[in-house]
């Protein structure tokens, strides 16, 4: 009795183990196939007569998205076991077999297997390496990306704007264009222009640094004039007092000689200065009338001064010169200045000595 459980041995005992192993996985009902009905078990009857509403709420999106779900968690657990059980399986069966038909791992091939694992670690260990390296240079380098970015987008909007400036300044300049037509002012034009203009300028500073010279001089001329009538004013009152004071009469024998005297003084002066016409317009005005030698064969020319004083104090407040226009003389300056000063004499012979110049240029 002992010889036959001898016979059978090790392997006899793996062959019984192994039999039982199937008999079980093939009861424990592991097949994918049979697991449709665990997965339509959910489903009652209830479920098959109301079909028509339920089919109605499984078309909502959430719905459904949450039962694919659940379907999905159900069939990777189913998957792992099936793995599991598949890999036990085979684990058993190398056992169980018998060794011409197991597979045979030699040293060798796990010291293959070895080698490629250690590979793919040092594979890893360098993707590691330059993952962290990258991840590195992405910490350094993007603040300096985000101030390329900042430069980019300043330098992007300058250029929007100065693209907007010059699409204005454009549109100005055929504004312009449409504005002054040809001939334009060119830039050689425009420097000559300037050198004129600057010569002009200067030209007229001269001239008007002459007038005010000029002005200089009449106004000392105008005050010493002012000074001599105010002389022959003080004379002029001492002499009608010494007239009142003398009471001559009019039968006296001096007054004869006195009177042709002033007679033939005063013809001389009239016919020194050519006055040929003196009358009192009204009681403060005078009018004179003198001729102005002309260049022969032209005929003497007129012109007329009036002379109006102030009624109240006999100072002379206004004149007016006619006849100056056919000569080119402007004598308001002239007027204006002997006026401020109350000189009439000064002002006629002022008149007079302008519109001679110009007759004898």
């Amino acid at each position: 009795m002992s010889r036959p459980s001898l016979e059978l041995g090790e392997p006899g005992k793996n062959v019984l183990a192994a039999r039982a192993l199937q008999a079980r996985l093939e009861n424990s009902n592991l097949q994918l196939v049979n697991k449709i009905t665990e997965l339509n078990a959910h489903r009652t009857d209830d479920d098959d007569e109301g079909s028509d509403s339920e089919g109605r709420s499984h078309k909502d999106p959430a719905i459904v998205a949450m039962e694919v779900a659940d379907q999905i968690t159900y069939l990777r657990k189913l998957k792992f076991q099936y793995l599991e059980q598949n890999a036990k399986d085979k684990y058993v069966k190398s056992i169980v077999s018998d060794i011409d038909d197991a597979p045979i791992v030699t040293a060798e091939q796990n010291k293959e297997l070895a080698a490629i694992n250690q590979e793919k670690k040092e594979k890893l260990k360098e993707s590691k390496e330059k993952l962290a390296e990258m991840q590195n240079n992405i910490r350094i380098l993007a603040p300096m990306v985000e101030q390329d970015y900042q430069r980019v987008k300043e330098a992007s909007d300058r250029a929007a704007f100065l693209s907007q400036k010059i699409i204005e300044a454009r549109t100005s300049l055929m504004l312009l264009r449409q504005t002054h037509p040809q001939p334009r002012l060119t830039i050689p034009l425009a420097d000559d222009k300037l050198a004129e203009q600057v010569t002009e300028m200067q030209t007229l500073s001269d001239q008007v640094q002459a007038v005010k010279q000029k002005g200089k001089a009449e106004k000392a001329r105008v005050k010493s004039g002012a000074l001599e009538v105010e002389n022959l004013r003080i004379e002029a009152a001492e002499a009608e007092k010494a007239v009142k004071a003398s009471q001559v009469d009019e039968h006296d024998s001096r007054l004869v000689p006195l009177y042709d005297w002033y007679t033939a003084s005063l013809a001389l002066q009239h016919s020194i200065s050519n006055l040929e016409e003196s009358h009192s317009a009204t009681e403060n005005e005078l009018r004179l009338t003198y001729k102005i030698d002309m260049p022969p064969p032209s005929p003497p020319h007129r012109i007329t001064i009036s002379l109006i004083f102030a009624s109240d104090t006999r100072r002379l407040a206004a004149a007016q010169a006619s006849g100056l226009e056919e000569l080119g003389v402007e004598a308001g300056d002239v007027i204006d200045a002997h006026v401020q000063v109350d000189d009439a004499h000064g002002l006629v012979a002022a008149i007079l000595a302008r519109a001679r110049g110009v007759a004898f240029v």
